[in-house]
């Protein structure tokens, strides 16, 4: 098992399909689905991308050996697969909200919800 963490919205995640595999909208704009391997490296990622959107998030754990479509890891570090294709429902194993403290800012994962 190859595990990672897509970060969405929770009223983006709340409005898709559940018997449909996921696409998050980054799969047809920019051909893959994002992903970021490690909690700290997931709350730094929303940290410098979604700090000013004040919705609420979520962590989508998923094991990209199960995720139905073929994924990448292109950058020097190895820690951002990127998912180049919808996500199999079977391959998101849980979901997590992503807490902030009362300045706005991600500071860690909270506890599991079922998919």
């Amino acid at each position: 098992m190859r595990t990672t963490f897509h970060l969405v919205p929770a009223d983006v995640w709340s409005g898709t399909d559940a018997t449909q595999p996921y696409a998050a909208a980054s799969l047809a704009t920019e051909g893959f689905i994002h992903c970021t391997d490690g909690e700290s490296e997931l709350i730094a990622t929303a940290n410098r991308h979604y700090r000013e959107d004040d919705r609420t998030c979520l962590a989508l754990t998923v094991d990209l050996d199960r995720a139905g479509a073929p994924w990448t890891v292109d950058d020097p570090g190895r820690i951002y697969p990127h998912i180049h294709g919808p996500i199999d429902r079977a391959a998101i194993l849980n979901v997590r909200p992503v807490l902030r403290d009362a300045d706005g800012r991600f500071v860690g994962l909270g506890e599991s919800r079922p998919v």
